[in-house]
């Protein structure tokens, strides 16, 4: 389902939960005014990836609201697990929270190999904020400038093509596990500590290939640092209007992206989630927040905190689907 077609289908509860919010009363007995003081915002990546934008142009908002800092706390290490464990293991009170890509989460729990993260029980998701589609994308001295031409190389050199991840089973990395599956491509993957280290690594000319969330690549592809090749989403994206869809370029049914959300810990009081929720659908509202969002190539989103959770389910069991079709082979 499109971006649109998720927003349209979450917007139909938006009235209700925000009643539900405004409605709901203290947050917690001991805290009837929540926030009464700092939030912690983790992203499980470094500076400068679509999670830590994100987290950024929305923390400044809710800081202006609350009138409480909302502090950005760069966690990367370990394909986000590090980020995510420090979330899971936190007070439920509404005073630590992770901005993270819900793909790269849901891997991140389910390739453990002692789970210690349980997505059911130690998640409270708040909202799904931003969608946007990866970037296919190259270093501009690639010969190719189009999908079919890349693939053609990759098979041509068999593990030759270094292909830089966000992280090892990140949402990026997925969606080079695909391309590869489908096309018959076998590169090297190259894993970073996040998006914004992927893209510096092609664009440095460390590795050759990737597949990134739009907002923190766009600006490397504008300045010519990055050569692109396609993007992701079903239709073409407003923000680059020349760039071809993968359908376009002759590869169909090939449609991944980011889908970066607000988690609190599990057990967090339905208020806080809902007071949260209320509060991050407002700034993304906002027209000059929807309009930063879209010139990057982003959809803002704010669903609700029931069909985030939804969201989640489906999420984790495509995920878990790819997992074990891709059981034994390079990743």
């Amino acid at each position: 389902m499109s971006a649109r077609g998720i927003r349209n289908k979450f917007s139909k509860y938006a009235t209700a939960v925000i009643a539900v919010a405004v409605c709901a009363g203290p947050a917690t007995a001991a805290e009837p005014n929540y926030p009464v003081k700092p939030i912690r915002m983790i992203i499980a990546n470094v500076a400068g990836g679509t999670s830590d934008i994100l987290a950024r142009v929305i923390g400044a908002r809710l800081t202006e609201s609350w009138g409480q800092q909302i502090i950005v706390d760069n966690r990367p290490g370990g394909s986000g697990l590090i980020g995510n464990e420090l979330l899971v293991k936190a007070p439920p009170d509404g005073y630590t929270l992770l901005l993270a890509d819900f793909g790269s989460t849901t891997t991140t729990a389910l390739m453990q190999g002692k789970a210690t993260i349980d997505l059911q029980r130690d998640y409270s998701p708040v909202t799904i904020v931003s969608y946007s589609p990866h970037l296919f994308c190259v270093h501009p001295t690639m010969p190719a400038s189009n999908v079919k031409a890349v693939i053609a190389l990759a098979k041509s050199k068999p593990g030759k093509l270094n292909f830089a991840t966000a992280g090892q089973t990140t949402a990026p990395h997925w969606a080079g596990i695909l391309l590869a599956s489908r096309m018959g491509i076998d590169w090297t993957y190259i894993p970073g500590k996040g998006g914004a280290q992927a893209v510096l690594d092609v664009a440095s000319g460390q590795a050759d290939v990737l597949f990134n969330g739009m907002l923190a690549t766009l600006p490397y592809v504008k300045s010519g640092k990055l050569k692109l090749i396609a993007v992701t989403s079903a239709q073409r994206n407003a923000a680059l209007p020349d760039a071809p869809t993968f359908a376009e370029s002759g590869v169909a049914d090939f449609v991944t992206g980011s889908w970066q959300g607000i988690l609190a810990p599990g057990k967090t009081p339905p208020e806080i989630v809902a007071k949260l929720y209320a509060e991050t659908r407002r700034v993304l509202l906002l027209s000059d927040i929807k309009e930063k969002l879209a010139g990057q190539g982003a959809d803002a989103m704010g669903t609700t905190p029931a069909d985030t959770v939804e969201f989640m389910r489906r999420e984790r069991e495509r995920m878990t689907k790819l997992i074990r079709d891709s059981a034994g082979k390079n990743l």
